[in-house]
């Protein structure tokens, strides 16, 4: 077989036997196969697709292409989550704790974050002592004792990914949905739960800029699921704002600990209760969503769900007293605000700006050798809809360095404040 066969059968538009993609994904992985050659291919598949068999054969190849965990010696049906990622977006650190003190078993495998703010594992480790380091062993005993764990993925986890993302960001193939679903499903059936829930956003702040496009991979991503025997849905979520209050990584920490005390922010509290019934559902904990966002709030009422979130972080090296006093966590040199210069109505918040203006603070990565600084970040005041004072703070800039004012101009730049009152849209746009 030669590859070059392969490049012209895609770019005449005909597809791609399994035996054919196995044949890609093996030698580009053991090095036989230039990368120049593997770019090709990928702008083929940008330009004419692929279909539904050969988007299942590529996730299978590429999960295989690795360590593939098995979990079937943790009791009970595990569920797993996965965000395609927006601003502010602290889901996991309440979502696993309120499932899990529910009575459901949630084995987690999160990554770090690349861009505006850093990713779940990054927000954990902003706990002193937290650590993501855990062997197979190590993952199923916790999360048979208390039902959950989140680690980071391992490096052999795999590893067909990692070095076709790399070719793909490079090469502008990146916007492709049977390559971005093969990416993401290829790691979560690879982390072995037999029930996965995606929550797929789109918006300003989310990689699929309309609701339409994010449907379209939910599907594409729900088809893999279910056709290799995992129980797969997803919800459609609005990311045309910021979801919470807090960017940045301690502040998350700290907004999620607020929410597992049932003081978060409404829109998050409300994402966490819908995505948690779905799960809880999927675990068999309840049968009806009523039922599951009964057992949700009563962790919440009852302190469950945060001794739950204590006991998580105790098991994996974090500071369990920071955790009771969120006063502990790392906090910035400076907390600035920043006011309004007119009356209005917040008609809408420029997501993406806010979290590359926070990535400019410290709180993410523009190289994966950045080091990221946990205190830092932003904390809005104001959210779409809501009315707005002359010298209201609209969002307080938690700091270590001086702001320039070019900074400080293009962070008002990101709200638009209007006379007439804007209408919030739904934060929940479809359940698949």
């Amino acid at each position: 077989m030669r590859f070059v066969d392969l490049i012209e059968k895609k770019r005449d538009r005909m597809a791609l036997t399994k035996e054919e993609i196995l044949f890609w994904i093996d030698h580009y992985v053991k090095g036989e196969v230039p990368d120049y050659q593997v770019s090709s291919l990928l702008m083929a598949i940008v330009l004419n697709g692929m279909n539904a068999e050969e988007t299942v054969a590529l996730t299978m190849a590429m999960m295989n292409s690795g360590d593939v965990f098995d979990l079937s010696r943790i009791q009970g049906i595990k569920v797993d989550k996965h965000s395609t990622g927006g601003v502010g977006d602290k889901t996991s650190l309440v979502l696993g704790p309120m499932v899990a003190a529910a009575g459901a078993k949630v084995a987690k495998m999160s990554g770090r974050g690349l861009g505006h703010t850093g990713g779940t594992i990054d927000k954990l480790e902003s706990i002193p002592g937290f650590h993501v380091e855990l062997t197979e062993e190590q993952f199923i005993k916790q999360v048979n004792e208390i039902g959950l764990a989140i680690i980071g993925q391992s490096a052999q986890l795999v590893p067909a990914d990692k070095k076709l993302y790399a070719l793909r960001d490079v090469t502008g193939t990146v916007p492709a949905i049977p390559l971005i679903a093969s990416s993401i499903m290829s790691k979560k059936l690879a982390a072995g739960s037999d029930a996965i829930l995606l929550d797929v956003k789109y918006g300003d702040g989310a990689f699929m800029q309309t609701p339409q496009r994010a449907i379209e991979l939910a599907k594409a991503m729900i088809s893999i699921g279910n056709g290799m025997g995992r129980n797969t849905r997803a919800i459609i979520s609005d990311m045309n704002e910021p979801l919470g209050n807090a960017i940045g990584n301690a502040l998350e920490v700290k907004e999620a600990i607020d929410t597992l005390h049932g003081e978060g922010p409404e829109d998050f509290t409300a994402l966490v209760l819908e995505a948690g019934a779905i799960m809880l559902q999927q675990a068999k904990i309840a049968d009806t969503e009523e039922k599951a966002k009964s057992l949700l709030r009563s962790t919440i009422e009852d302190g469950s769900a945060f001794e739950k979130f204590v006991a998580f972080v105790k098991a994996q090296g974090g500071d369990a007293d920071a955790v009771r006093q969120p006063e502990k966590l790392a906090s910035a040199r400076f907390v600035t605000e920043l006011v309004a210069k007119e009356e209005g109505y917040i008609r809408s918040i420029k997501a993406m700006d806010l979290g590359t203006l926070a990535m400019e603070l410290g709180a993410g990565r523009a190289t994966k050798e950045d080091v990221i600084n946990p205190a830092v970040g932003l904390v809005l005041n104001k959210k779409v809809g809501q009315k707005v004072e002359l010298n209201d703070s609209l969002v307080s800039i938690h700091h270590d360095l001086p702001l320039s004012s070019k900074w400080l101009d293009e962070l008002y730049a990101s709200f638009e404040i209007t006379r007439e009152q804007a209408k919030r849209q739904a934060l929940i746009y479809a359940k698949l």
